[in-house]
C-alpha cells in the first residue's frame, strides 16, 4: 500500500473566475469617462436625449461612485488633472457647460440637467440645493428647473422632498413666500408641490407635517392655502353644474355640507361660493325697471339652499356684503338692492342682528350712501319691531 498522499491534479493555463461578492471592483474613473463620453457622442447636444441616456445609464454605472468625474465631464467637457485643467490625453465631450451657447436658456437647460445626478452624496446634494435656491432667488434660474424634482426614482428614493426642503429654505431667506409663489405660479407649478412624494404620500397632512417639521412651515401654510383654494374652485364648479342640471336642493345641500367636512371650508366662505352659483344660473334682464323683479322671483326659488347655510351670524353678514358688491357692480340691481334683503328676511336666510350690524357698521364702502337710504325704512321697523318684543317679554315676566 502507498503510503505517500496522491497528488491533487491541477489545471494550468486556466483561470477560475472569481465569485462576484468577493470580487473588488476596481476604481477606474477614466473607464467611466469612457462610457459617458461614448454615450454623448450618440446623442449629440439634444439636452433630452442627453437627460434620457444619463437617467438610463443610472442603472449600470455607478454615478455615486463617480460623481466627481461625471461633474467635471458635464460641466467642462472631461476629467479634470489637477490645476483644474484638461488633461490633453483624455477624452473630451462638446456636450458639456464650457462648450455651450452662452445664453441664459441654454444654462438653464444645463441647470435641469445637473440639477438630479443620482451619484452626489447626501453633503453635495445639499451644497447644489441652496445653491439652486439662491439662483432662483436672484433671477439666474427659472423656476421650471423644479420639474427635474419630479423624476420618478428619485421622488420614490426621498431625494426630491430632502433637495426640495433646503433649496426652499435657501430661497424663502433670500425672498419672501409671496415673491417664491408668484415664481411658482408663473410655470405653473404652484399646485404641484405635492408631487414631491410618492402617490400613496400626497397629502396636506403629509407635506405639511414634512415641511413643517423641516422648519418651512411658511411653504407648509402655502400649500395648505393653495389646497383649499382649488377644493373651492371645484365646489363652486360642481355646484354650478348640479343647479344647471336642477338636481334637488336636498341632494345639493348634502354635497356642500360633504365638501365642507372633508376640505375643512367655513360656512361664511361657502355662502359666498353658493351666492355666486345662484346669480350666475341665470341671464338677467337688461332693463333695470326688470330686474329687480327677475331677481326677486329667482332668489325666491333658491331661498332654501341659501338658508342651509346661514346658521352662523357671519355667514348672514358674509351673504349681505355679497350681495351689497354683487349689486354695485352690476348698474341694473342699485335699487334691487333692499328688495333682496327684504326677501331673504321674509324667507330666514337673514336676521334682525346681522342686518342691524351691516347697516351701523360692518357694510362696505361700495354704493354704501345709495344702499343705506335704501335700507333706511326698513332698519327703522326691524329696531321697533325688536323694542317691542322686548316689551312684550318685560310684560310676561
Amino acid at each position: 500500500m502507498n503510503n505517500q498522499k496522491q497528488q491533487k491534479p491541477t489545471l494550468s493555463g486556466q483561470r477560475f473566475k472569481t465569485r462576484k461578492r468577493d470580487e473588488k471592483e476596481r476604481f477606474d474613473p477614466t473607464q467611466f469617462q469612457d462610457c459617458i463620453i461614448q454615450g454623448l457622442t450618440e446623442t449629440g447636444t439634444d439636452l433630452e436625449a442627453v437627460a434620457k441616456f444619463l437617467d438610463a445609464s443610472g442603472a449600470k454605472l455607478d454615478y455615486r461612485r463617480y460623481a466627481e468625474t461625471l461633474f467635471d465631464i458635464l460641466v467642462a467637457g472631461g476629467m479634470l488633472a489637477p490645476g483644474g485643467t484638461l488633461a490633453d490625453d483624455m477624452m473630451r465631450t462638446d456636450v458639456c457647460v464650457f462648450a455651450a451657447q452662452e445664453d441664459l436658456e441654454t444654462m438653464q437647460a444645463f441647470a435641469q440637467l445637473l440639477l438630479f445626478l443620482k451619484g452626489f452624496s447626501e453633503s453635495e446634494r445639499n451644497k447644489l440645493a441652496m445653491l439652486t435656491g439662491v439662483l432662483l432667488a436672484n433671477g439666474t434660474l427659472n423656476a421650471s428647473i423644479l420639474n427635474s424634482l419630479y423624476n420618478e426614482n428619485l421622488v420614490k428614493e426621498g431625494v426630491s422632498a430632502a433637495f426640495a426642503v433646503k433649496l426652499f429654505k435657501s430661497w424663502i431667506n433670500e425672498k419672501d413666500i409671496n415673491a417664491v409663489a408668484a415664481s411658482l405660479r408663473k410655470v405653473s407649478m404652484d399646485n404641484r408641490l405635492m408631487e414631491l412624494f410618492p402617490a400613496n404620500k400626497q397629502s396636506v397632512e403629509h407635506f405639511t407635517k414634512y415641511f413643517t417639521e423641516a422648519g418651512l412651515k411658511e411653504l407648509s401654510e402655502y400649500v395648505r392655502n393653495q389646497q383649499t383654494i382649488g377644493a373651492r374652485k371645484e365646489l363652486q364648479k360642481e355646484l354650478q353644474e348640479q343647479m344647471s342640471r336642477g338636481d334637488p336642493f336636498k341632494d345639493i345641500i348634502l354635497y356642500v355640507k360633504e365638501e365642507m367636512k372633508k376640505n375643512n371650508i367655513p360656512e361664511p366662505v361657502v355662502i359666498g361660493i353658493v351666492w355666486s352659483s345662484v346669480m350666475s344660473t341665470v341671464e338677467w334682464n337688461k332693463k333695470e325697471e326688470l330686474v329687480a323683479e327677475q331677481a326677486i322671483k329667482h332668489l325666491k326659488q333658491y331661498s332654501p339652499l341659501l338658508a342651509a347655510f346661514t346658521t352662523q351670524g357671519q355667514s348672514e353678514l358674509t351673504l349681505l356684503l355679497k350681495i351689497q358688491e354683487y349689486c354695485y357692480d352690476n348698474i341694473h340691481f342699485m335699487k334691487a338692492f333692499q328688495k333682496i334683503v327684504v326677501l331673504f328676511y321674509k324667507a330666514e336666510v337673514l336676521s334682525e342682528e346681522p342686518i342691524l350690524k351691516w347697516y351701523k357698521d360692518a357694510h362696505v364702502a361700495k354704493g354704501k350712501s345709495v344702499f343705506l337710504e335704501q335700507m333706511k325704512k326698513f332698519v327703522e321697523w326691524l329696531k321697533n319691531a325688536e323694542e317691542e318684543s322686548e316689551s312684550e317679554a318685560e310684560e310676561g315676566d
